[in-house]
C-alpha cells in the first residue's frame, strides 16, 4: 500500500513540473495514463489550479475587462479602480466555485485534471476538448461521468457572488448566467488547454526562424 501511494505521489510530482505546467494547470500528458489521486495529490492540483496557474489570472482579467467595457455593475465606475473591483469579484467567484468543484471531485472520486487526447487529428482533438468539459472520469479513470460538481459548483458560485454585487441581481440569476458561461467559456478553456502546447511550438519556431 505504501508504495502504491508513493508512486502515485510521483505522479503528482512529475506532472507539477510539465512543461508550459505554470500556465495551464495541473494536466496528464497523452504519454502518460491517468492514475486515481491521493488526497494530498488532489490537494495540490487544487492549489495549482487556484493560485499557481497563469491562466486562471488571465481568464479573470479578461472577463473583467469586458466588465469594464459594459460598465456593469454601473455602481463600480470606471478606471482602475472600478476595474479592480471587477477582477476582484470575478477571481473571488472563481476561488469559491473551484474550491466547491475539488470538494465535489474528491467525495465523487473524479478526476480534476485535463487529460491531452491521446489522438493526433484536429477534430478528433477538438471533440475530446469539449467533451471534457462536461464530462470527466470517475475513479476508474476509464468511465467517464457528467461533470457534476463542476456545474454545481458555478452556479453556487453565481448565487454567491451577488452577496458583493451592488445592483441586488437575483442570485437564481446570477447562478444561471455563471452556469451558462461555465458551458460556453469552459469550452473554449479546455480547447486552448488541448492546444496550448502546439501553439507555443509553432511560435517558438517562429521566434527561432527570424
Amino acid at each position: 500500500m505504501v508504495k502504491v501511494e508513493t508512486s502515485i505521489h510521483n505522479e503528482v510530482d512529475k506532472a507539477m513540473n510539465l512543461p508550459a505546467e505554470w500556465f495551464l494547470g495541473a494536466y496528464v500528458p497523452s504519454s502518460r495514463h491517468l492514475r486515481p489521486l491521493t488526497n494530498q495529490g488532489r490537494g495540490d492540483v487544487y492549489v495549482q489550479q487556484t493560485y499557481l496557474t497563469g491562466a486562471s489570472y488571465l481568464k479573470r482579467l479578461f472577463a473583467a475587462g469586458i466588465d469594464q467595457t459594459r460598465g456593469v455593475p454601473y455602481q463600480w465606475g470606471g478606471g482602475w479602480a472600478g476595474y479592480s473591483k471587477r477582477f476582484g469579484s470575478r477571481y473571488s467567484q472563481f476561488i469559491i466555485q473551484n474550491t466547491l468543484t475539488s470538494a465535489g471531485d474528491a467525495a465523487l472520486h473524479y478526476e480534476p485534471r485535463y487529460d491531452l487526447c491521446r489522438c493526433t487529428r484536429f477534430w478528433p482533438r477538438t471533440r475530446h476538448a469539449l467533451l471534457r468539459n462536461f464530462v470527466t472520469y470517475d475513479k476508474t479513470e476509464v468511465s467517464t461521468r457528467p461533470q457534476v460538481s463542476l456545474y454545481v459548483a458555478a452556479f453556487s458560485a453565481g448565487a454567491l457572488a451577488t452577496a458583493w454585487k451592488p445592483d441586488n441581481q437575483s442570485p437564481w440569476r446570477n447562478g444561471a448566467w455563471a452556469t451558462a458561461g461555465q458551458a460556453g467559456y469552459g469550452a473554449i478553456s479546455t480547447w486552448l488547454q488541448e492546444f496550448a502546447l502546439d501553439i507555443g511550438h509553432k511560435l517558438s519556431r517562429k521566434k527561432a526562424g527570424r
